[in-house]
């Protein structure tokens, strides 16, 4: 699920809170998540492949315009599961990072750094640096503040975007491998299957199981 934030002022809320919180998938999640689908099919981010693109106004408008268009009763249906899977990371037990208050403007252009450079190669060394901060000291403001290693959220994140690119594009896996910085096929698809609990090839067949390259990005 993706959530557009519209700010009054262009100052995000989430600008200084990026905590990371993270809590086990059940059964009813997973249900949730199929009825999601079946009320709002065609309704994937598959415009754009690109991070500096796919959050745009001109996209944004277009889901909003397609909100329009739901009638009242998946409307509400929609908006019930959203509330629901959403609560689920509000519970007072949820997530993995402590309560650490405004996170500081260096991490948070570190993270946005990260995101916008999963293909490059990216050491706690280099992040530091930019930072001109001691590795081990920003090595630990960052676990402090996000729940995980630098190293290993940079690994999430490069998952995470390659099961977008498989949602979405015909990119082949050595392709996809390159775009996020791994060293070659056979390491993509042990970190990605370690991470997954699937092989790359049964990830992907599952998204065309579930209808995401009815228009897939060529």
């Amino acid at each position: 699920m993706q959530f557009f934030e519209d700010s009054s002022d262009g100052v995000s809320l989430f600008a200084q809170q990026r905590n990371i919180l993270k809590v086990p998938a059940t059964e009813t999640d997973r249900l949730l998540f199929l009825r999601l689908l079946e009320i709002n099919p065609g309704r994937g981010i598959n415009r754009s492949d690109n991070p500096k693109v796919y959050e745009k106004d001109v996209y944004y408008k277009e889901y909003q315009e397609l909100n329009n268009l739901q009638n009242i009763s998946v409307s509400m249906e929609t908006q019930g599961i959203l509330w629901q899977l959403t609560a689920r990371f509000l519970a007072p037990h949820a997530g993995n990072a402590p309560e650490v208050g405004i996170i500081p403007v260096k991490l948070a252009e570190t993270l946005d750094y990260i995101a916008l450079n999963l293909h490059a190669e990216l050491t706690v060394n280099l992040l530091a640096s930019r930072v001109n901060q001691h590795p081990d000291y920003f090595s630990r403001q960052f676990k402090a503040y996000t729940g995980a290693r630098p190293l290993h959220h940079i690994l999430g994140k490069r998952i995470e975007r390659a099961q977008y690119l498989m949602a979405t594009t015909r990119l082949s896996y050595v392709e996809i491998s390159a775009q996020l910085g791994f060293g070659d096929i056979a390491h993509f698809s042990k970190a990605f299957k370690k991470s997954t609990g699937m092989s790359p090839r049964d990830y992907r067949k599952q998204m065309y199981l579930v209808g995401f390259h009815d228009n897939p990005k060529i």
